[in-house]
């Protein structure tokens, strides 16, 4: 059979595996096909991993234009001067925190919420690290790790961005890799599942607001989320545990460096806002930010020593 002139897809005889479930594949009942030379069909570019079975079998493409499924990424990078000396010769995230390496956490914590495909984003001198402690990500019960490299401190929005492609249409659910908590975010993820567009955000009374990203509700909507503010609207801290529709990329490429040279994922959030697209969830038990500070990367040590942490109750 001779390959057919449609952009970005293939006789499944030529390639040994079907990447995407069969449920993409509408069969011949579809009695009326794309078509596949307007100007007006635009498919992306991991299409090209899609099948073709034969002629009478068609991609329902705007199905899966929609995104269908839910990924991780773990933010990794940065250079961790506020641990330093302990970070001089490695990448805090690799860093013990009681009996496991500080990434174990939030990797675990995406699993322990259904999520199995996974990104990591390193940074820094010790990228390699990674890869030698992690391996293929079976520790994890997961068939496979990916991991990406953000080559400068640019900012966490930045490393959202470089994870593009990874994505594809999915949404996507972000931790930062120094951010530990107590309890898990299984019904929070999987409220986002069933939620048709926008973004989340997890909220905690924090006694010092002022240190942290401070969101202002309202009749249970987020109105604004304010860096660091001089006078805070609430006690509600916005924790580094963010999801995302896959648009979340778009709004990436439109950001401006702040004034300190970095994307910020707080414009991410507030441009969500917005479009009224912002939900929340308040997260249930302890969390810590281990990469804060060296007390505060004691205080974590001691407090997943003494109440555990990624429950799964």
């Amino acid at each position: 059979m001779k390959n057919p002139k449609i952009p970005g897809i293939i006789i499944l005889s030529r390639r040994k595996q079907v990447r995407f479930w069969i449920d993409y594949i509408i069969i011949s009942t579809i009695r009326k096909k794309p078509d596949f030379s307007s100007k007006k069909f635009k498919p992306p570019g991991y299409l090209s991993d899609l099948i073709l079975l034969d002629s009478r079998y068609i991609i329902d493409y705007n199905h899966f234009k929609k995104g269908v499924g839910m990924k991780g990424i773990v933010l990794a990078g940065g250079l961790g001067t506020r641990l330093s000396p302990l970070t001089k010769i490695t990448n805090k995230h690799l860093l013990p925190v009681y009996d496991k390496p500080m990434i174990y956490y939030p990797i675990e914590t995406l699993v322990n919420a259904g999520i199995k495909e996974i990104m990591i984003v390193t940074g820094g001198n010790n990228a390699g690290d990674f890869l030698k402690l992690l391996g293929n990500g079976s520790e994890f019960g997961l068939k496979h790790l990916n991991f990406t490299y953000q080559a400068r401190e640019g900012g966490i929005a930045e490393a959202v961005g470089l994870c593009e492609y990874f994505a594809e249409n999915d949404k996507v659910v972000i931790i930062l890799g120094d951010n530990i908590i107590e309890k898990n975010i299984k019904k929070a993820v999987a409220d986002f599942r069933k939620q048709k567009e926008g973004a989340g955000i997890f909220l905690k009374k924090v006694k010092n607001p002022r240190e942290y990203g401070v969101a202002e509700i309202k009749g249970g909507k987020v109105l604004r989320i304010v860096e660091k503010p001089k006078r805070p609207k609430s006690d509600l801290a916005v924790i580094g545990v963010y999801m995302y529709d896959n648009r979340v990329f778009e709004i990436v490429k439109t950001l401006k460096p702040s004034g300190r040279g970095e994307l910020e994922i707080t414009d991410v959030n507030n441009a969500y806002i917005e479009k009224g697209l912002m939900s929340y969830a308040m997260l249930r038990g302890g969390w810590a930010d281990a990469g804060e500070s060296i007390e505060a990367y004691n205080d974590t040590i001691n407090f997943v020593r003494k109440h555990g942490a990624k429950k799964l109750k």
